[in-house]
């Protein structure tokens, strides 16, 4: 199960892992699982906290994601902070507007950044395995595009010439900072089946 109940994250990591045939299933599929206070100063310290937290109250094995935006400008900002970034009762656009507010005098050049991602893969047993991915880009001026969520309209892909809103799911799904990290869950669960 994915210790996640961000319809956008679920969505994306059901594709990636939709050649597997894995029912995934998030954290509203299940009841009564306590809210987890994502107070982690790195990525890992909160994934590894929901994964715990979620397989001890299932006893499945959980896969847990935390990821976010690194702007390297704002050295590292908004970090594992990204999806509250704007403060209590944050949504998207805030966040973006908050941002962009912060890079308002920065010029292109300087605008470089990466989305980050740490997924543990966590066992009832307390054995647990991690694996990341990220994905360079710049942030750009303004929002452009109508897919994706959090800070997909202002990250920009220069080789691709577009924001990844602009990408369709399956073209995010083979290049994003989860997919990097899915992917490499895929090859070490492949790796382990094959023994």
């Amino acid at each position: 199960m994915l210790a996640s109940k961000n319809e956008g994250k679920t969505r994306e990591i059901r594709a990636i892992l939709s050649d597997w045939g894995i029912d995934v299933l998030s954290l509203r599929d299940f009841e009564n699982i306590p809210d987890i206070r994502e107070d982690g100063k790195t990525f890992i310290e909160n994934a590894l906290k929901k994964a715990r937290m979620v397989s001890g109250h299932t006893g499945e094995v959980v896969l847990a994601d935390d990821s976010g935006l690194e702007v390297d400008c704002l050295d590292g900002a908004p970090g594992v902070h990204s999806s509250r970034y704007s403060g209590s009762g944050a949504t998207d656009p805030r966040n973006i507007r908050k941002l962009l507010r912060a890079m308002d005098s920065v010029p292109v050049e300087k605008r470089g950044a990466s989305f980050r991602c740490v997924l543990v893969l966590y066992w009832p047993d307390g054995y647990y395995e991690t694996f990341e991915g990220s994905l360079r880009g710049i942030i750009h001026e303004k929002p452009v595009g109508d897919g994706g969520f959090g800070y997909d309209p202002v990250f920009f892909l220069p080789e691709r010439g577009l924001t990844v809103a602009q990408l369709s799911l399956e073209e995010k799904n083979a290049v994003s900072h989860r997919a990097r990290a899915v992917q490499k869950l895929k090859e070490h669960l492949s790796a382990l089946m094959s023994t």
